[in-house]
């Protein structure tokens, strides 16, 4: 069964610049999400948990990888919830060095 992704509106401003301005990396973060929603373990994802990020937001924070091998390769952070079934996207960018 598929997740309901909820994107922040940070993340979401992030999506639609790529989208005007780096086109690759757009259809690199739509793929990754895809994925995401559908299976968070997926294999390519490489999903983690991210334990620097925990208090920032209170909980467990996941990283996945939208880009590897890759200089300052892209990642997307998240948690489960708020709700049973929900994936809450809360930042999505380069990976910090």
């Amino acid at each position: 069964m598929a997740n309901a992704l909820i994107i922040a509106s940070k993340v979401q401003a992030t999506i639609d610049l790529l989208a005007k301005r780096d086109k690759p990396r757009y259809k690199k973060v739509i793929k990754c999400l895809g994925f995401l929603e559908i299976d968070p373990a997926y294999p390519s994802l490489a999903t983690h948990r991210y334990e620097s990020l925990n208090k920032v937001f209170g909980q467990s924070i996941w990283e996945s990888y939208v880009e590897a091998g890759t200089p300052s390769a892209w990642r997307i952070w998240w948690f489960y919830g708020p709700e049973d079934g929900t994936i809450t996207v809360v930042d999505l960018g380069r990976h910090p060095e």
